[in-house]
């Protein structure tokens, strides 16, 4: 009857299978040949500077937001081995003394005045009492509640995996980033330094021809202002180059000291295989944690239901036990043993049980919409990089192209001015303009680069 009552409450339960509206992946991107299959590179493959993949080396051994996320690892393997062990029996080896003292007029003393011992001697109202032996307790898993809570904490533990994934891709991507802002300042730098080379030239012609009667003190204004301006952006590019270092030193885990690195600003990754939007759901690691994380809410459910139900647990002993320690290995007078099996549920005031249940499938709405919304964001990305990296690659052969024409200037503003054909304005505006598109020139490479590092990170990467 109780069995039945205790069933029929179950009934009354809430169903754990939560339906949540999806949304279907695109099959494509509309910026992209699909027909690779998307198998994302190692980063030993995508990334070819002998220098770079030295650097990423020490941080992957030595960056601490991958060290913590290691031991992360290790915590979630702990709560795996003690969900597992959850299943199993328990033996535990006792030694027990008490000793209990009753009242004259007790209950227990009642009866038991003049009463002797097996061996003769008479029974005291202090009655001391030694167990030596072992009990073990089980819980039988009669509604699947233990092994669901041990594939939650597997999904965990997987999950946790994943996100040391997706801790080491971002790590690659980071210090990648770093590094070629930090190959993009080097030629800025150095541009800076051969244009400040031709401002100084130029500015001793200027002053030649002030002496010689052919310009006047304001160009040579001009000219010394243009100089000191060089000299300026130099050092705060070369302090611009100082922050970067330490900021990959920073991911490596290492107190400031100069970065090795390859002295030409060049193109240093191949091309990546995009793939369909279905291959993000199996290569980026972000993704199959949040879906891992998705499947460990779902035992959790199911484990928070069971508690509703009756549950069976059985415990047992054995051992040697007396009243006086010479007699406690007097086998097999002295051996003791004992067999409890209760079954128990929850029948009056059940609101703690439906809480948790409660929160449990709060949690699982959580984590399908943390999935949903974590495909989304790697959609967007992928979209995003695959649009801007189509976009600055027509801007770089624009720019090359601007560049080249500008720098061809310079020279011809000095011809023309030598001969007296142009003014010391011609030559200044074609010095500013050839410095200023030479850095929008080196901007949009770096841009390509970061975007292909981008692009590599949103793809999943290589771990």
């Amino acid at each position: 009857m109780m069995i039945g009552i205790w069933l029929m409450q179950a009934c009354k339960v809430n169903e754990d299978n939560l339906q949540v509206k999806t949304q279907q992946l695109p099959e494509n991107y509309p910026v992209a040949d699909t027909d690779s299959t998307g198998q994302p590179s190692q980063w030993k493959e995508y990334f070819k500077d002998p220098a770079l993949l030295a650097l990423i080396d020490t941080a992957l051994i030595n960056n601490y937001d991958r060290l913590q996320m290691l031991q992360r690892i290790e915590m979630s393997h702990t709560d795996l081995i003690a969900a597992k062990g959850n299943l199993a029996p328990t033996v535990d080896a006792v030694v027990n003394g008490s000793a209990q003292h009753m009242a004259e007029y007790s209950a227990d003393w009642a009866g038991n005045e003049g009463a002797v011992y097996a061996d003769g001697s008479p029974m005291r109202r202090t009655i001391p009492d030694y167990f030596l032996g072992f009990e073990a307790a089980w819980e039988a898993d009669i509604r699947g509640k233990l092994r669901n809570e041990k594939k939650a904490a597997f999904s965990r533990y997987l999950s946790s995996v994943e996100g040391a994934h997706f801790v080491t891709t971002n790590l690659v991507a980071e210090v990648a980033y770093e590094y070629y802002q930090l190959l993009a300042l080097d030629q800025e730098l150095e541009f800076v330094e051969k244009m400040l080379a031709n401002q100084e030239e130029a500015l001793e012609v200027i002053q030649y021809n002030m002496e010689a009667g052919k310009a006047n003190q304001l160009a040579v204004q001009q000219f010394e202002a243009q100089v000191i301006s060089s000299k300026a952006q130099s050092r705060r590019t070369a302090q611009r180059i100082l922050e970067t270092e330490n900021r990959l030193n920073y991911l490596l885990g290492r107190f400031p000291q100069e970065i090795s690195r390859s002295s030409n600003y060049v193109m240093m990754v191949d091309s990546l295989a995009v793939g369909s939007p279905n291959d993000l759901l199996k290569n980026r690691p972000d993704i199959r944690e949040a879906e891992l994380m998705l499947e460990a809410s779902k035992f959790d459910t199911k484990a928070a239901k069971a508690a509703f139900y009756p549950s069976l647990s059985i415990g047992a002993g054995v051992g040697f036990q007396a009243f006086n320690p010479e007699f406690l290995f007097r086998s097999p007078t002295s051996i003791a043993y004992g067999l409890v099996g209760q079954m128990a549920a929850p029948l009056i005031n059940r609101n703690a049980i439906k809480a948790q249940f409660e929160f449990a499938k709060a949690n699982q709405v959580d984590a399908i919409y943390n999935y949903q919304e974590t495909v989304l964001k790697g959609y967007m990305e992928v979209y995003n990089q695959l649009t801007n990296l189509q976009n600055l690659q027509e801007v770089v052969v624009l720019k090359n192209v601007q560049s080249a024409t500008l720098e061809a200037s310079i020279e011809t503003s000095k011809e023309l001015y030598r001969t007296g054909k142009a003014t010391y304005l011609e030559v200044l505006v074609a010095q500013e303009n050839t410095l200023s598109t030479q850095m929008e020139l080196i901007d949009v490479q770096l841009q390509e680069m970061l975007t292909k590092v981008n692009l590599y990170r949103a793809l999943g990467g290589g771990w």
